[in-house]
């Protein structure tokens, strides 16, 4: 018996990923949702230092939290911390991201008609942009700017796309946007590790020792938990985009991932602001235009420039460039390294097989570069094209 060991620790590294994922951005959207639906609170309570609570009812039962100006006069026995869930998905996505596009570097990571990398060169500039994206960040925060939330979110918005656009020049457009993703999830779990969990340790070390604790503290975490929940949504985006060719292998791929962040931007005020009661439905408006003009964006690109073709491209013309250059992973038994059985079980050893993908063959292989993987089997333009002419006439 064998077991693919590399593809089962795959599957279980991105199951953990997903399970901590929701369980984080789930409290993270929930805190939110509360702490803009608190309601004024009753006089008694608003001299124990309350600023706000709420009604609810959920599984049948009725809730009643509240939410403490700075915090309550006495530390209560048991204090719950939400910061696993954030922590997990860091260290699940994390070595998911060294599994998947630093040991399988060539495959997913590097480009050559890019930059001509060794393995561990695009390592070290992947992380470097993940950590140094953190350090960037975090001095913006601190500087005069980070005063300024419209401000910083401006430059901010500018600094990743900036990012984006170089890591597109330099790694394969799969292999950028998943590290521009990993770059903001570093930055969020940086703020709840190094500002929002700290702070709050203080705010409790304050109260146990019978001091009032500074206001500042919540002031610093508030501000980098609402900087977390407007980057949220980008960093989902990046999540599913590798099943998404269409937007990471055109030519202007930094944009296309760009603009979407910006049409995230109003959704996701669009549901702060209806929890604060505030309904402007603009902003999904917007948002919904934003992703429009980003999909007429990418369909004015275009496809691949088709070279002229002489004459007809016959079947067995289609088979033998697939064979030599598909067929290294979609075979039943595959020679790529790595790779012991086909990916997603996609073979192309028959006509038939060919034919019954030819539309998933054209959109990734003829339409877009994205297969083969990092062009390790150096497919010409050429092929590419009387591949495209070959399969038009399979399925006519």
């Amino acid at each position: 018996m064998i077991i693919d060991y590399a593809a089962w620790l795959n599957l279980v590294l991105r199951w953990l990923h997903v399970i901590t994922g929701i369980a984080w951005i789930g409290a993270s959207f929930y805190f939110v949702w509360l702490d803009n639906s608190l309601t004024a609170p009753s006089a008694a309570e608003k001299k124990e230092g309350v600023t706000g609570e709420l009604w609810a009812v959920h599984g049948g039962g009725f809730y009643n939290p509240k939410k403490y100006a700075v915090a309550p006069a006495h530390m209560p026995k048991h204090l719950h911390w939400f910061k696993w869930e954030a922590y997990f998905t860091w260290i699940s996505g994390f070595s998911l991201l060294c599994l998947m596009y630093y040991y399988n570097a060539n495959l997913y990571l590097i480009d050559p008609s890019k930059m001509a990398l060794t393995p561990f060169q695009a390592t070290f500039i992947g992380l470097s942009f993940i950590f140094g994206g953190w350090v960037f960040y975090d001095e913006l925060c601190r500087s005069h700017i980070g005063q300024n939330n419209r401000l910083f979110g401006c430059v901010w918005f500018l600094s990743v796309t900036a990012g984006a656009y170089a890591l597109c020049h330099i790694f394969s457009g799969r292999g950028a946007f998943i590290h521009v993703g990993a770059m903001l999830g570093t930055v969020m779990v940086a703020n709840v590790f190094r500002i929002i969990i700290p702070n709050q340790k203080k705010v409790v070390a304050a109260l146990l020792a019978g001091e009032t604790p500074d206001p500042r503290l919540g002031a610093e975490a508030k501000q980098r938990s609402v900087h977390n929940n407007y980057m949220t949504l980008p960093v989902l985006l990046v999540m599913i985009s590798n099943h998404y060719p269409m937007l990471y292998s055109v030519p202007h791929n930094w944009l296309v991932l760009a603009g979407l962040a910006a049409a995230a931007w109003p959704i996701r005020q669009f549901f702060n602001l209806k929890h604060k009661g505030d309904v402007n439905y603009w902003y999904p408006v917007a948002g919904a235009l934003g992703i429009v003009i980003v999909a007429m964006f990418v369909s004015a690109q275009g496809s691949n420039p088709v070279s002229a073709i002489k004459g007809a491209v016959s079947p067995e013309e289609v088979r033998l460039i697939v064979r030599e250059r598909c067929s290294a992973c979609h075979s039943d038994m595959p020679t790529e390294a790595g790779f012991t059985t086909a990916p997603k079980g996609i073979e192309f050893d028959t006509m038939t097989e060919i034919k019954k993908y030819a539309p998933l063959i054209m959109m990734q292989a003829v339409d877009h570069d994205t297969m083969p993987l990092g062009n390790a089997t150096h497919m010409t333009k050429e092929e590419r094209a009387e591949l495209g002419e070959g399969l038009k006439a399979l399925t006519n």
